[in-house]
């Protein structure tokens, strides 16, 4: 199929996390299919709380630039991730007056949610939706009330330009798309466009039957479930590593602590070094208490033949299968699986060869590249 020329367009997180990974992972793959593209960015950190809601007021402040790179590149289609402060739907807008189609990646609820995780006293929340977004001001979702009002305003008055101006949405789980049309995305223009990771992400066979300890990699905050996992270590007696940073880190550190758990907190870990880390481990815990739409972590542990044993909540079901799930919140059920795995080291090598074949069947950047090649071929213009 003719592809035409691809603009990636990212606004960078102040805190970066798994949406960097899908951009950094698609103009891995468009570079190995040998099609034209380029990365037009701009970065949260770069900017102050004072421009940054002057941008989302109006919508974004970058359009020339964007309609520019569009321009130069040629480009029929514009992949947009997140495009929020400084990209905005302004720049969707100027994209598709200069000539390209726009495809906007939906990695969160963000066109609703002031936040993005949809997630609110440590588990979901979905009061926000179309263009209600008046909730995420009264509970101050932000921490910060000039926040919420400027996040509240923003969002209700561009969501029809965001709507105008998109060709197709897609998100990264089946789940995904539906709750997304719950909250007012239009189902027809709204598909799944799965993650992927590289051929050298696969390893060819588990080793988690030598696995010294479950490991945790995850923000520390309370819609995470990390607690739960911390308490299932202590009824399990199953060491646990717990890798990442966030607001929960003492109260994590404390709980540990308190009810005497083999954890030990790692604190931020370099992607470097994630290789090493599951490489050591029997198995993943993921007890979100939200629902995640498809986190790498997962996938990650997947492909490296780690077991996986998360909540039964977002897009986890569908991709570790609904028989590797426990209740959410259930410290007791996440600490019985935990200790039938740990007690059969064979149960687990066959475990993560067969999470290995699932990865490969569904997450392959082959896989990837089809859907995404198919998606470009139905919308762009060349």
């Amino acid at each position: 199929m003719l592809v035409p020329p691809v603009l990636v367009v990212h606004n960078r997180y102040r805190i970066e996390g798994g949406e960097e990974r899908s951009v950094d992972l698609q103009l891995r793959a468009l570079q190995r299919a040998g099609i034209q593209h380029a990365l037009f960015q701009r970065r949260s950190a770069d900017v102050g709380p004072a421009t940054a809601a002057r941008a989302l007021l109006r919508g974004g402040l970058d359009e020339d630039d964007v309609a520019e790179a569009v321009r130069r590149l040629g480009a029929g289609i514009v992949h947009v991730h997140n495009m929020l402060p400084l990209v905005g739907p302004r720049g969707l807008v100027a994209a598709r007056s200069a000539g390209a189609a726009v495809v906007v990646h939906l990695h969160n609820a963000r066109l609703f949610c002031a936040i993005g995780v949809a997630s609110r006293d440590g588990g979901p929340c979905f009061r926000c939706r179309r263009r209600f977004t008046v909730p995420g001001l009264l509970l101050n979702c932000r921490g910060s009330l000039p926040e919420a009002a400027v996040y509240a305003t923003a969002l209700a008055r561009h969501q029809p330009a965001v709507l105008r101006a998109v060709d197709r949405f897609v998100a990264p789980s089946r789940y995904a798309v539906g709750q997304l049309g719950l909250l007012g995305i239009p189902r027809d223009r709204l598909e799944p466009l799965h993650h992927y990771l590289p051929r050298e992400a696969f390893a060819e066979r588990s080793r988690a039957r030598e696995g010294q300890y479950a490991l945790v990699v995850s923000r520390l905050s309370v819609e995470k479930g990390i607690d739960v996992a911390i308490e299932a270590s202590a009824r399990s007696a199953v060491p646990v590593r717990v890798a990442g940073e966030g607001p929960a880190a003492e109260e994590l550190r404390d709980l540990a602590r308190r009810v005497g758990a083999p954890v030990e907190m790692l604190g931020r870990v370099e992607r470097g070094k994630m290789g090493e880390l599951l490489a050591g481990a029997g198995a993943l815990l993921m007890p979100s208490r939200y629902h995640e739409f498809s986190p790498y972590a997962a996938l990650e542990a997947m492909a490296a033949g780690v077991p996986v044993i998360a909540t039964r909540m977002g897009g986890l079901p569908e991709l570790i299968g609904e028989e590797r799930c426990v209740p959410h919140n259930d410290p007791e059920a996440l600490a019985s699986r935990l200790g039938e795995l740990w007690a059969d080291p064979e149960r687990r090598a066959t475990d993560g060869d067969a999470l290995i074949a699932r990865a490969r069947e569904g997450w392959s950047e082959e896989r990837y590249m089809r859907d995404l090649v198919n998606l470009y071929a139905r919308v762009g213009r060349t």
